[in-house]
């Protein structure tokens, strides 16, 4: 239990930054569809692996306004059992069924190319339209898929978390990849590798799945020392 505890902290701390507030994944800091408190009033009393990054997610409003709306001064201190103001709009959204949710919207691809894009050679991990852009709040780019759909390596490197200890981003995937950067691959159905295996670009690492989304997705996130960059400035047009 310690050791799990330690290493869910590690990740949080190097990878998900502020987290993926912040993998949820899938990556953790992110967010399950198993458990969790419920809105009621405008209010979410906080579970066991919650993050505001995690429920930001899931009540579609960002960090800043629940740092804000609750006088937060340090967002790791969330207390289980405490009671966090949300906008009643976004309690009641989360009660709309997967069914009733709106088509997934294709997102513009065009971003301008990363300076350091050429440290790594990258490849598109699955085959889809974006539909969730990246944003300071959503930090990586949602890609819609099929459940059971192939996950591929972004980029050669090396596995370094498998698992779903991080809430709000089921079976997640971490790949080191060397100069810094981490890939992130969440919400996947299975997982078909190994914490420590070594990868290649294109190796099929996961399935995708559905977890805590109205729709089959992969939630890919890249980061560089740390901190999140946009995918799309990093993947090829």
């Amino acid at each position: 239990m310690h050791s799990f505890r330690r290493k869910s902290l590690l990740l949080s701390t190097a990878f998900m930054a502020a987290v993926l507030a912040g993998c949820g994944s899938t990556g953790k800091a992110p967010v399950s569809t198993l458990g969790g408190g419920t809105a009621s009033a405008g209010q979410y009393v906080v579970q066991r692996g919650d993050t505001l990054y995690s429920i930001s997610r899931r009540y579609n409003v960002s960090v800043a306004q629940l740092r804000s709306l609750n006088n937060i001064s340090d967002p790791s201190q969330l207390e289980v059992g405490q009671r966090l103001r949300i906008s009643s709009s976004a309690a009641a959204g989360s009660t709309v069924s997967a069914a009733k949710a709106p088509a997934a919207t294709k997102v513009s691809t065009s971003a301008p190319k990363a300076s350091d894009a050429s440290l790594v050679s990258w490849a598109w991990p699955i085959k889809g339209n974006v539909i969730t852009g990246y944003s300071s709040s959503t930090r990586g780019i949602d890609i819609a898929g099929n459940v059971g759909d192939p996950v591929y390596a972004a980029a050669s490197g090396t596995v370094s978390y498998v698992g779903n200890g991080l809430r709000g981003l089921g079976n997640l995937i971490l790949i080191s990849h060397g100069n810094g950067f981490i890939t992130a691959y969440a919400h996947n159905s299975k997982l078909l590798v190994k914490d420590k295996q070594k990868v290649s670009k294109g190796d099929k690492i996961a399935e995708v799945g559905q977890s805590d989304t109205s729709s089959p997705r992969l939630h890919f996130e890249i980061r560089r020392n740390g901190q999140p960059v946009n995918p799309l400035s990093y993947l090829p047009k």
